[in-house]
């Protein structure tokens, strides 16, 4: 019995009736899209406090807890003028993501005293071009308009919820 292969055959096409039936893990990518979990971690975003300046004081402690040395700042000292722009009187004139060496930890988030930078729900998109992946302020800083802000609420209960379980 076993010289014709008559029982492998009939179990391997009774493990492809069974798998035939089965409903699909597959989505419609444009259309459907799959549902992350809340503490999800993506696009880096730098927030803006309820006046519109920026959080940002180029304290450094950001770029120091990368592990994958992806964040580079140049901190600059606030003119006279600017105040609705920045909160402090130091701001960050240059603040750049590799998003290449990026390992998306969320210790940046974690190290912010002043909860300025944090990572969204959104898809660092790809592309094919290397320098573009080097993300500016002009990528990173939310919009001053309400409509404009990135939504962070899940993200800042988590990071609280750590912290306060860590006894920071």
């Amino acid at each position: 019995m076993e010289r014709i292969y008559l029982p492998a055959i009939l179990k391997g096409m009774f493990t492809t009736l069974k798998h035939f039936f089965r409903r699909t893990n597959t989505l419609s990518y444009p259309k459907e899209h799959r549902e992350f979990a809340p503490v999800y971690r993506g696009w880096h975003v730098l927030k803006r406090d309820a006046q519109g300046r920026e959080n940002c004081t180029a304290c450094g402690l950001c770029a120091v807890a990368c592990p994958a040395e992806a964040i580079t700042m140049e901190a600059a000292e606030r003119e006279k003028g600017e105040e609705h722009l920045y909160r402090e009187e130091k701001y960050a004139a240059v603040y750049e993501i590799n998003m290449l060496r990026c390992i998306f930890c969320g210790l940046c988030e974690e190290a912010c005293p002043k909860e300025a930078i944090f990572l969204t729900d959104r898809i660092v998109p790809s592309d094919y071009v290397r320098q573009e992946f080097i993300f500016g302020k002009d990528m990173l800083v939310e919009g001053v308009e309400p409509e404009k802000r990135i939504d962070v609420t899940k993200r800042q209960r988590h990071i609280v919820e750590k912290k306060q379980a860590s006894g920071v």
